[in-house]
């Protein structure tokens, strides 16, 4: 069974939009991908990961956050606290349809949405597979910024963020968060097992965020392997990635 597009309501009128594969086996378990910023739920690296998932029978699920592809909402209003809640409302949207028991696959910003869920939900998150993530992403959005810039973005209450992917303006809500949000918090009392992945070629997201992690989450099950030559996006290992992927999450719910 394939479900293109799938849409989820939210309380607030608005939806998320999303794309579903149905299991043949493992029903109550589901693969998630979870997508960066200014990215969206399809892309080389979520469907090689979709392919693995089918070629080994798991339901697969990739939802766009508000804001991003074709679910409602905008950048301007982007919170890690609503990118929560968007994977909550996903979640309970899988647990509907018996899924009760997750992988989370999460890129860059989806990395660090994933983490979070996976810390607040661990009754439901089997384990958790992180590609470049984004643990330090509200921190450094603003330390990374002039006095003359952090001024500005309060004044105005919006930033334009402009790479070779996107142009968004995003609100200064999601700044005001980050003391919610500290990756000193996260990695106490972790206990999902995980696995990372993070090339030392990055020039967006530092290994340093992955590092961290690694060294100071308690909990044993959690591996980190860096990739000489890895970029941000890590196209180049999408295949590689996707089959260690299936193995990671094969260990855990069984074959």
């Amino acid at each position: 069974m394939l479900t293109d597009p799938v849409t989820v309501p939210l309380s607030d009128s608005g939806h998320l939009t999303g794309t579903y594969h149905a299991a043949t086996d493992r029903p109550d378990f589901a693969v998630l991908w979870v997508h960066g910023f200014g990215s969206h739920r399809g892309g080389e690296k979520a469907e090689t990961v979709r392919a693995e998932c089918t070629r080994r029978g798991w339901a697969f699920a990739a939802f766009d956050f508000r804001g991003h592809g074709t679910s409602s909402g905008t950048m301007h209003d982007l919170r890690a606290s609503r990118l929560l809640e968007d994977l909550t409302a996903a979640s309970a949207w899988l647990r509907a349809r018996g899924h009760t028991r997750l992988g989370l696959v999460g890129s860059s910003m989806g990395g660090f949405a994933s983490a979070w869920f996976a810390k607040r939900n661990p009754e439901c998150v089997v384990g958790s597979v992180f590609l470049a993530p984004a643990f330090g992403f509200l921190e450094r959005r603003w330390n990374t910024l002039t006095p003359e810039e952090q001024i500005a973005w309060v004044r105005t209450g919006r930033r334009l963020v402009k790479n070779e992917w996107v142009s968004v303006e995003i609100g200064i809500g999601l700044i005001e968060e980050r003391d919610r949000f500290r990756p000193e918090d996260l990695v106490r009392g972790w206990r999902t097992p995980s696995l990372l992945f993070h090339g030392l070629a990055d020039d967006v997201v530092p290994d340093s965020d992955s590092l961290f992690f690694a060294r100071r989450v308690e909990y044993p099950h959690v591996e980190l392997r860096l990739l000489k030559d890895g970029d941000h996006r890590l196209t180049a290992y999408k295949g590689a990635i996707a089959g260690a992927t299936g193995a990671f999450f094969a260990n855990l719910v069984g074959t």
